[in-house]
């Protein structure tokens, strides 16, 4: 029931399969679409055909190699995680201003103009 609910019957399936090959067969890049889009495109149609062309006859599978693919799907899952929680780490720099020439000069002269009042008024 539930791999008809999720999946389809096989017809549905293979309708399905049909779809994707032909999207596959023609596909290509759209005006207005960017690499990154594009490519993300194309991974759902092979990632969407590969799963429906994989996917195991639930009435046949014995219950061990159910568990098997489930603890390795289980495992995959879980080293993409990391990886995207490893991309998202950022390292932050402290900033710091720094004196420019100009700031320096400015600096110079206010001292400069200062003492030459403090020498002026002793």
């Amino acid at each position: 029931l539930l791999e008809i609910t999720y999946e389809g019957t096989n017809q549905v399936k293979e309708s399905k399969i049909s779809m994707l090959v032909h999207e596959y067969e023609l596909f290509m890049m759209y005006n207005d679409e960017s690499i990154s889009d594009m490519f993300t495109r194309f991974t759902t149609i092979i990632d969407s055909l590969k799963n429906l062309e994989e996917a195991k006859d639930l009435s046949t599978l014995p219950l061990e190699q159910l568990l098997g693919s489930l603890m390795t799907h289980e495992t995959t899952m879980k080293n993409h995680e990391n990886v995207e929680v490893k991309k998202k780490k950022s390292i932050a720099f402290k900033a710091s201003k720094e004196e420019s020439e100009s700031e320096e000069d400015e600096d110079v002269a206010l001292i400069s103009s200062r003492f030459k009042r403090f020498l002026k008024n002793q």
